[in-house]
C-alpha cells in the first residue's frame, strides 16, 4: 500500500500559543506554524508589542490572536493558557519561548535577577504546564515545545541561572513526557545555540569586530545561527510527524 506524507507537517485544525513570539525565535515560529495552517495565539509582553507578528501572519494569509502578559508575575502562566483559549479555543499545541537571561557571574546574580529569571523560565512553565495539559490529554491529542538552550546541555558561568532554569525545563518536559505519552500528548525541548536576535544585539553593535571573532569560534560552522532556521524543527515538533518522539531534546547549535 502506498504512503503520503506530504501532510504529516500540517497543522490545519490545530491552535498554537507561542509565549514570547513578538520578536525573535518566537515570532519566526509563530509564523512558521500559521504558515502551515495552526491558528496561532500571538503573545507578548505589551498589547503593542504582538502587533507586527500579527500584521506579518494576516498578510500571509494566516489565522492568529493576540494576547500579552508578564510571565514574571504569580499565576501569569495559568492566566495566559485561559486567556489564550479564550480568544482561541482549545491548545492543541504550546511552544514555551519567553524567557528571561540575565548575564552575570553568579557573586553578581542580585535577589531580583535571580527571582525573575526563575519566575519566568520555570514558576510560569510549570503555570502553563498545569493549565493545558489536562485538556490536551482528554482529547487525546497535544504537542508541548520548550524552547531550551545549549546552556541546558554546555552551561557557562555568565549565565549560570539561566542556564540552571533551562536544565529544569527539560527536567520538567523529561518528567512529564513519561506521564502524559500513553495520552496522545508529547514534550519535547527545542535547544538552540547562539542565535542573531536583538537579545545579543548590543554586544554585536558595541564590538562588530570582537562579535565576529567570538561567534567565528564557538562552533563548527563559525556563525551564529538565524531565527529561521529554528522554524523547520518546531513544525517538526508541533505536528503529526513527531508522533514517535518525546522527553527528547533536539540542539540546533551549528555543531558545538
Amino acid at each position: 500500500m502506498a504512503h503520503s506524507y506530504g501532510g504529516i507537517f500540517r497543522l490545519d485544525g490545530r491552535t498554537a500559543l507561542v509565549t514570547g513570539s513578538s520578536r525573535g525565535i518566537g515570532a519566526a515560529v509563530a509564523r512558521g506554524l500559521a504558515e502551515f495552517g495552526a491558528k496561532v495565539v500571538v503573545h507578548g509582553q505589551t498589547p503593542d508589542s504582538t502587533r507586527v507578528t500579527t500584521e506579518a501572519i494576516v498578510e500571509a494569509s494566516g489565522s492568529c490572536v493576540a494576547v500579552h502578559g508578564d510571565l514574571a508575575a504569580a499565576g501569569a502562566g495559568r492566566d495566559l493558557v485561559r486567556r489564550a483559549e479564550d480568544e482561541a479555543g482549545p491548545l492543541d499545541i504550546l511552544v514555551i519561548n519567553a524567557s528571561a537571561q540575565i548575564n552575570g557571574t553568579l557573586d553578581t546574580v542580585t535577589d531580583e535577577d535571580f527571582e525573575t529569571q526563575v519566575n519566568v523560565n520555570l514558576r510560569s512553565t510549570v503555570e502553563m504546564l498545569q493549565a493545558s495539559l489536562p485538556g490536551m490529554a482528554e482529547r487525546g491529542w497535544g504537542r508541548v515545545v520548550s524552547i531550551g538552550s545549549i546552556n541546558q546541555l554546555r552551561p557557562k558561568g555568565i549565565v549560570s541561572i539561566y542556564a540552571a532554569t533551562k536544565a529544569a525545563q527539560h527536567n520538567l518536559v523529561q518528567s512529564l513526557a513519561r506521564d502524559y505519552a500513553p495520552k496522545g500528548v508529547l514534550l519535547n525541548t527545542l535547544a538552540p545555540g547562539l542565535i542573531d536576535t536583538d537579545r545579543n544585539a548590543g554586544r554585536r553593535d558595541a564590538d562588530p569586530e570582537a562579535w565576529a571573532a567570538y561567534v567565528r569560534q564557538l562552533n563548527w560552522m563559525g556563525r551564529a545561527g538565524h531565527v529561521d532556521e529554528m522554524v523547520g524543527a518546531a513544525i517538526f515538533l508541533a505536528s503529526e510527524a513527531c508522533s514517535f518522539m518525546t522527553g527528547e531534546a533536539i540542539f540546533l547549535s551549528g555543531g558545538y
